[in-house]
């Protein structure tokens, strides 16, 4: 029996197409920033909130349940963003109370690095005179402004997404236009169940990595221990970028308390165990292969998405392949991408409904 080959000039120009609707794509994406990026961060939050809402619905009316939803959102939000800024307050005013010492440190690092033939003091001078302050800090409140504008843009898209999730999910097992509903109702079910069980188990390891961080500088005699531990639990929700922070800052800290080399090698290198163990110890037995992902894939959504939105983007790039996986892995012609880049679900795995 003959089978048809598609041409290989076919699929040559198949695959031209697909890099250059991916190159469009990534392209519109970027320049609507304020409109794709809103929408992402509610898509994400209906995901977590719609089971309490879902739960509150059964007991009171639809309203009622939106009000306490929406609510627990907000304060949820509020309490994590005080922890976090109150944290990185109480660094900012260490830094500024002990100047001298991280001035002092600066210098020695200069003098050595000047010494070995890189010259870097005409460069990194330009970023530590007055008038870059004052610039900095005008760049931070208008940032803080646009944060603030971004949540009431996501809160009035979740306030409204929760309202439509019935509606939508009715439509849906209505349609009647092909496979699309299907994919969609399935897909986005199993993607839903997947974002709640990531995000429970990135809480759970970014609590007990900000517990042992806050342990080991405490043993360690490292200023601000609690803020460092508050820090790592807050950087730890993005995937590699936010443990290497975690562990740069307080070594750089440290170099400037005890000024010993080999002090600050050992306190480097016990940060990066304690990441190494949580990240690739305990939440691989905590997740299991549900959520697996290729590491290249992981690393290469959170550098893209934050390319394209900065760092809501490298929060928000893991959710979003895990949304494209699912999808994928709901639809029969795209499933062997689903199958390549992401992990297989368990058969004791129950699939949402």
């Amino acid at each position: 029996m003959n089978i048809p080959h598609r041409p290989p000039a076919s699929r040559t120009l198949t695959a031209m197409l697909a890099i250059c609707t991916a190159v469009f794509v990534g392209a519109a994406l970027s320049a609507a920033e304020t409109v794709f990026a809103p929408l992402a961060f509610a898509l994400f939050t209906i995901a977590i909130a719609w089971p309490l809402q879902k739960t509150l619905q059964t007991r009171m009316p639809q309203l009622a349940a939106l009000a306490l939803t929406t609510g627990a959102i907000v304060v949820t939000v509020c309490a994590l963003a005080l922890l976090l800024a109150g944290a990185v307050g109480q660094v900012g005013r260490f830094i500024v109370g002990d100047a001298e010492r991280l001035q002092a440190l600066y210098g020695s690092a200069t003098s050595w690095l000047q010494g070995h033939g890189i010259e870097i003091g005409g460069t990194w001078a330009d970023y530590f005179n007055s008038n870059r302050l004052i610039r900095l800090a005008q760049e931070l409140s208008s940032r803080l402004n646009t944060l603030l504008s971004f949540l009431i843009v996501v809160f009035v898209y979740v306030l409204l997404g929760l309202l439509e999730v019935d509606a939508t999910v009715a439509k849906l097992r209505e349609w009647r236009h092909g496979s699309l509903g299907t994919v969609l109702l399935v897909g986005g079910a199993n993607a839903a169940f997947k974002l709640r069980r990531y995000m429970q188990v990135r809480t759970q390891m970014s609590i007990i990595t900000g517990l042992l961080v806050y342990g080991f500088a405490l043993l360690a005699g490292l200023p601000l221990a609690l803020q460092w531990g508050v820090l790592a639990f807050g950087l730890n929700f993005i995937p590699f970028i936010g443990p290497f922070i975690a562990t740069l800052f307080p070594t750089i800290f440290a170099a400037a308390q005890f000024a010993s080399l080999p002090a600050v090698v050992a306190i480097f290198t016990c940060l990066n165990i304690i990441q190494f163990v949580v990240g690739s110890y305990l939440e691989p037995r905590f997740v299991g292969n549900a959520l697996s992902m290729s590491p290249i894939v992981v690393l290469f959504s959170v550098f893209f998405w934050t390319f394209l939105w900065g760092l809501p983007g490298a929060f928000i790039g893991v959710p979003i392949v895990i949304v494209l996986l699912s999808l994928c892995e709901a639809y029969p012609s795209t499933r062997r991408i689903a199958d390549l880049l992401g992990g297989s679900r368990p058969k004791d795995d129950p699939v949402p409904g």
